[in-house]
């Protein structure tokens, strides 16, 4: 079934995505976009009343796919800690190839932090919700230790933000320190219970 209103607003952020890509947030123009795909700039106003609307779209498509990511990871029948590793690795590499050596769409990034904090909150609390899950279902089963599932989350999210930023990302490269797999080894070594002897 054919749907041209939603078709053509996936070109539009296809188009701006593209363009953002290439030559950058600032430099892009609604124009830009418009002419790309032969409509007005008035057409593309018809969808989105602004520039900063389309970014929020980009911007909510690639946090949409992570979050679909980490989701399938919940679902998966094995222990929480096995979950919470994969999860933790995945937002890693999902953020690393989308921008990492990618200076233009952390200009993106940077845009939408500046104009569209409440798109980006809205992501937070999204992640937060989806780490938790997995926290406490661990809390509850004993793998991990009995902490509070919230604060938790908001401490793994804190001590993985270098891994998963895009602008932190790209600075922190050229800081000593841990790898994202030696970060995410010591986030567990908190969270689940000590091993005992035989």
């Amino acid at each position: 079934m054919s749907h041209p209103e939603r078709d053509t607003r996936r070109c539009i952020v296809d188009a701006a995505e593209r363009f953002f890509r290439d030559i950058g947030y600032q430099k892009t123009t609604v124009a830009d976009i418009a002419k790309s795909l032969r409509m007005s700039p008035a057409n593309v106003y018809r969808f989105f009343d602004s520039k900063k609307s389309i970014n929020e779209a980009v911007l909510a498509r690639f946090k949409g796919e992570l979050e679909e990511s980490l989701s399938l990871i919940i679902a998966e029948p094995r222990s929480a800690g096995s979950r919470l590793r994969e999860m933790l690795m995945a937002s890693y590499r999902i953020n690393q190839a989308r921008f990492i050596d990618q200076q233009r769409m952390q200009e993106m990034v940077c845009a939408a932090m500046e104009e569209s904090w409440d798109a980006i909150l809205g992501h937070i609390e999204r992640y937060d919700a989806l780490i938790g899950k997995v926290v406490a279902e661990g809390v509850a089963s004993g793998e991990f230790r009995p902490v509070d599932p919230q604060a938790a989350t908001q401490c793994i999210r804190t001590a993985m933000i270098r891994f998963q930023h895009p602008l932190l990302m790209a600075q922190c490269a050229r800081i000593p320190g841990p790898s994202a797999e030696e970060m995410i080894e010591f986030v567990m070594a908190g969270l689940e219970q000590p091993k005992t002897g035989a």
